[in-house]
């Protein structure tokens, strides 16, 4: 999987791009959380979403949001953040034009930035959104939300109280032409310790359901 720079807004972006194998493979982005926190998109939830998605033959793309890693710039608050977001879609869709669809992916502070991008870029037709902040972050932009998608949380998280993620999910639902789908996965907190596994199953599932492909195979265990 290289490396990559390439221009944001302020200056280069870091990334990491997987490449499918088919020409028109669809493509996805995944975009790290709230990078005061020292977090980048090396965080182990964004890593593995990204190897999800090259699993199932999308070319994915991860980056680091400006001012994180080698990438260039200073925190903005989010709104520099988007357009670095915007950057990172427009230079995937420069290196797969022929892609089929798009999807976009973020947790935290990225699912909020994901969703804005979706709002944005009518090609997005569906996302995933982990442990959105919405009690913390203002997601009425929402209106109406473009595309179905899922929305997952953690019954023990802290950080994002799991009440303020229902509330933020019902007002989604009651939105016409879109499905939501909200999963909430017991006694994960806010970094899915030890409940890794079980998200990315419950991602994978979601995927290949909207991407009509077999179910996953599950190990058996003796």
């Amino acid at each position: 999987m290289p490396d990559v720079i390439f221009p944001g807004p302020e200056g280069r972006l870091e990334g990491r791009y997987h490449e499918a194998k088919e020409k028109d493979s669809p493509i996805a982005l995944v975009l790290h959380p709230d990078p005061r926190l020292g977090v980048t998109m090396n965080n182990r939830i964004v890593y593995e979403a990204h190897h999800l998605f090259h699993k199932l033959n999308f070319t994915v793309l991860r980056f680091n949001f400006r001012g994180v890693g080698r990438s260039l710039g200073v925190y903005d608050g989010g709104v520099g953040e988007l357009s670095d977001a915007a950057s990172a879609l427009d230079y995937l869709q420069m290196l797969k034009p022929d892609a089929r669809f798009c999807w976009v992916a973020g947790y935290g502070f990225g699912a909020w930035i994901g969703m804005q991008l979706l709002m944005r870029r009518p090609e997005i037709a569906g996302f995933i959104s982990i442990a959105p902040p919405a009690n913390t972050h203002d997601f009425s932009f929402l209106a109406p939300c473009p595309s179905s998608g899922l929305v997952v949380n953690g019954s023990l998280d802290r950080i994002v109280p799991p009440d303020e993620v229902t509330k933020f999910v019902t007002k989604l639902k009651t939105q016409k032409g879109i499905t939501i789908t909200h999963e909430v996965i017991d006694g994960a907190n806010h970094v899915f310790e030890d409940r890794l596994d079980p998200l990315m199953h419950l991602m994978e599932d979601y995927l290949r359901m909207r991407l009509e492909l077999p179910p996953r195979e599950v190990e058996q265990t003796s």
